[in-house]
């Protein structure tokens, strides 16, 4: 049985999806919440309610469980989250849940840069969690990855509503020469999965990155040219980007981006271009080719999509 934290999020989703198709167990480990999760339809896959932070609760949880997928992180939920209450201390009761529940392996998702002495929150975070599993007594596999996309991710979903929203003019940090390697998440998920039927990966640490450098400016560019819309880039200076999004976050609900965003554009997150053929013999998607869902369709499209995936889940039922 494999146990997915971090589930309802695209990169979750997309693993639950995968695993199940062929033929692996998946539990869900879902957080508390009101809302109805956002796990993937037509697709079997037992749920356990559980917090990070309730460990009698993740004992149970971990009851036939062999390998978990730790996904589980604060930062998307901005000033709303807590980084050392879901990231560092829901780690550390993780690990020690799964410690006593007799689990063979946890494959722990990282950010390129992480470490407990980073001076950006959510790099820290990830270091201090990163430390917490290295510590513990189950094998680990920990994947460091520089920004991942896909359909529904935060990333350049985020950036074409911000762009789209826009009136003419688009802000982006001034100065900005840090380069990232975008990963297509399906890229990732199948990393992951051939991670835990490969020995050799145990106890290791991986950085993985895509095929190409980009920066902010030329990921926007990027994105503009994808869905047909134009803006002059205006620059400002990363200090006031930043007190802009605090106080659009603070006063806008679900806004898009979140300070944790920014500090990924922080410093360059990059590693060798070859460590995805390299380790897993995976040639990683180009970034310019996989963006297609980002073009809105017309509204008749979307409507008529809409009404007919609606008649595929009640037929499933």
């Amino acid at each position: 049985m494999i146990l997915i934290t971090g589930s309802t999020g695209f990169i979750g989703r997309t693993l639950v999806r995968q695993f199940s198709s062929i033929g692996h167990p998946v539990r869900a480990l879902i957080r508390p919440s009101p809302r109805t999760p956002r796990l993937p339809k037509g697709v079997p896959v037992e749920v356990a309610v559980v917090s990070l932070a309730d460990k009698r609760g993740l004992r149970a949880a971990l009851r036939d469980v062999n390998i978990i997928i730790h996904l589980a992180s604060a930062e998307n939920q901005g000033s709303r989250g807590s980084l050392l209450t879901a990231d560092i201390q829901g780690t550390e009761n993780l690990v020690e849940a799964a410690s006593d529940a007799g689990v063979d392996r946890i494959v722990y998702l990282s950010h390129i840069g992480a470490a407990r002495a980073s001076a950006y929150p959510a790099f820290k975070a990830k270091g201090i969690a990163e430390e917490h599993i290295r510590n513990g007594k189950v094998p680990y596999t920990i994947l460091r990855t520089s920004l991942v996309y896909g359909p529904e991710d935060h990333f350049t979903n985020n950036l074409s509503r911000l762009i789209r929203s826009s009136v003419g003019v688009f802000p982006i940090p001034s100065g900005g020469r840090t380069v990232v390697q975008p990963v297509w998440v399906e890229d990732l998920s199948t990393c992951i999965l051939w991670s835990l039927e490969n020995e050799d990966t145990l106890n290791k640490v991986y950085e993985l990155g895509g095929s190409e450098f980009f920066t902010l400016q030329q990921i926007v560019e990027t994105i503009m040219a994808t869905t047909h819309r134009k803006r002059f880039l205006v620059s400002l200076s990363p200090i006031t980007l930043r007190a802009m999004t605090v106080f659009l976050e603070g006063i806008i609900p679900n806004f898009p981006i979140s300070s944790f965003w920014l500090d990924y554009f922080a410093v360059n997150r990059t590693c060798a271009v070859d460590s995805m053929p390299r380790i897993f013999g995976l040639m990683p998607a180009r970034f310019t080719y996989r963006l297609d869902y980002l073009i809105r369709k017309p509204w008749y499209q979307r409507a008529w999509n809409a009404a007919t995936e609606r008649i595929k889940s009640l037929r499933s039922r």
